[in-house]
């Protein structure tokens, strides 16, 4: 009897190792500061892809703990949140539109290619680290794709004054918003997005009088070329 009390008391405390070493991190929608920068005058559509609004990253640290993290609908908020601040206007698609049928300049599509994140035994440090890689997928009004870019983003957070979970989760924001800097900065040098938008025509030249002589000759037609 003692014995077998022995076995179940050590497979209570082995059960409840595991659950301690097991954490879940759930983001909330993350916010930046409004760029000091003018709006391009472009009308772009975003569409996002399920994994992406959806994103959830589960790793286990050296066998030791299990780490499952959330990011929700964070990456929705932050994408639509930022083009709302770069661009004239922003349209999200939903799943069944055609970009084809909107009033749109080009479309950008986002993704994860990669998250990673390192613990403070795995640095020797008493700080989270986050990185993410996104990936910018920029079409032009026909549907061709113009640029593929990645965009690598860093983030870390010291543990001296919060939780382990509040910690990566504060590093996780800063990787998101290290990337939404990087995007302000370069998006436009990188893909060439602002040169998408319709440009308004020509204004006519001057009309030129033709000689009485010439007016009867064939009619000449002039064709205006939109550079």
């Amino acid at each position: 009897m003692i014995l077998k009390a022995r076995i179940a008391l050590t497979g209570l405390l082995l059960a409840a190792t595991l659950v301690g070493c097991s954490s879940n991190v759930t983001l909330q929608t993350p916010t930046i500061p409004r760029p000091l920068t003018e709006k391009m005058p472009v009308s772009i559509g975003l569409r996002m892809p399920p994994n992406f609004q959806s994103f959830v990253h589960e790793e286990e640290v050296y066998g030791r703990s299990e780490w499952t993290i959330d990011l929700g609908n964070a990456n929705a908020a932050l994408f639509t949140q930022l083009f709302g601040f770069m661009f004239e206007k922003v349209t999200v698609l939903n799943p069944d539109d055609d970009p084809q049928l909107l009033d749109i300049d080009a479309l950008i599509e986002p993704s994860i290619d990669a998250f990673e994140f390192a613990v403070p035994n795995q640095s020797n440090s008493e700080s989270f680290a986050v990185w993410v890689r996104y990936r910018l997928r920029v079409y032009d009004a026909e549907g061709t794709l113009v640029s593929n870019w990645p965009v690598s983003a860093y983030g870390k957070s010291e543990t001296e004054s919060l939780s382990n979970s509040e910690a990566l989760k504060r590093a996780a924001i800063l990787a998101m918003r290290d990337a939404a800097a990087l995007i302000i900065m370069k998006l436009d040098a990188t893909t060439g997005i602002s040169a998408m938008a319709d440009r308004e025509t020509p204004a006519a030249a001057p009309a030129i009088e033709v000689p009485p002589a010439a007016a009867a000759e064939d009619d000449v037609q002039a064709t205006i070329v939109e550079e």
